[in-house]
């Protein structure tokens, strides 16, 4: 099974307690992501939490060691979330992660605050917090 991680995975995998395990085992078993997701990580790290530079550059050396893939954003990824997010609503952002998981070939899109169960084509949307939702 392919995957993609939502932003808020990659957060969660840096923190303690029962999400941040769980976000960590499903990291570690191997996934991809999109350059936003490391950038919105990125901006979490900074603007959130104010780490500073070298910790934020260590963390995000430490998730682009961790993923299979990190997917380049482009023109035509941009195009798909433009549809996606007028055809069924979802903020642009949003949307853009769903284009890149679609392009990707994942499967399933682990995120916490998309609607769980919400299929785009072959994509099905697992919030992995959720009992049942996620293996």
């Amino acid at each position: 099974m392919s995957v993609f991680f939502d932003t808020s995975l990659l957060v969660y995998a840096q923190q303690a307690g029962p999400k941040g395990e769980r976000a960590a085992d499903l990291i570690a078993r191997g996934g991809v992501i999109s350059v936003q997701v490391l950038n919105e990580l990125a901006n979490v790290l900074r603007k959130k939490w104010r780490r500073d530079w070298p910790d934020v550059e260590a963390v995000l050396d430490d998730v682009r060691d961790a993923v299979d893939d990190v997917l380049p954003l482009s023109v035509e990824t941009h195009s798909i979330a433009l549809e996606i997010a007028r055809d069924h609503g979802l903020s642009f952002y949003d949307a853009l992660i769903v284009a890149s998981a679609l392009q990707a070939g994942c499967e399933t899109l682990f995120s916490e605050h998309m609607q769980n169960g919400r299929v785009f084509s072959a994509l099905t949307i697992r919030n992995p917090f959720v009992e049942g939702a996620a293996p």
